[in-house]
């Protein structure tokens, strides 16, 4: 109801989702009449969703991502993934990668699970720029989507 308030011009301003307002306004009939603004004044959390009751398959998303955010922490991309395979002498990679341990299995996946999400699909950063960052329409910042270790609030336990 609000995104119609502003387009008709009965409101001059509204806040919600980041990625929702930049989704709105890509969708408005001028759409560089619009601007969104990069203070976050609100915080509205976007995370992983799974059907109550499934929680074998919660595990395996959240895996999954927990993946994707440990991938880019260690440099790891969808382009050179194979190569730091070949490489890997570091039993921490290798156990993350599927070379080592049972952490999918204890999942009920292949041991490779986080090689196959990274090789298909990239590491959080990648996944970010391409569906809402810098290489998407959206073109928004990583801001608290950065890692921890740039001054964001995503992170990963251990693949152990």
């Amino acid at each position: 109801m609000t995104d119609k308030a502003l387009s008709a011009g009965r409101c001059d301003a509204f806040s919600s989702d980041a990625s929702w307002i930049a989704g709105l306004r890509l969708q408005a009939e001028n759409p560089d009449d619009y601007a969104v603004l990069p203070e976050i004044i609100s915080k509205e959390p976007l995370g992983i969703v799974v059907r109550h009751g499934d929680s074998r398959w919660k595990d395996v998303v959240a895996w999954a991502y927990y993946a994707a955010v440990e991938a880019e922490e260690l440099g790891i991309t969808s382009e050179n993934i194979d190569q730091v395979l070949a490489d890997n002498k570091n039993p921490a990679i290798a156990r993350f990668l599927g070379q080592e341990g049972d952490l999918g299995e204890q999942l009920g996946v292949p041991a490779d699970y986080a090689y196959q999400v990274i090789k298909n699909v990239g590491n959080f950063g990648e996944m970010f720029e391409r569906t809402v960052g810098k290489e998407s329409p959206l073109n928004l910042e990583r801001g608290m989507n950065a890692l921890w270790s740039d001054g964001g609030m995503q992170y990963a336990p251990p693949a152990r």
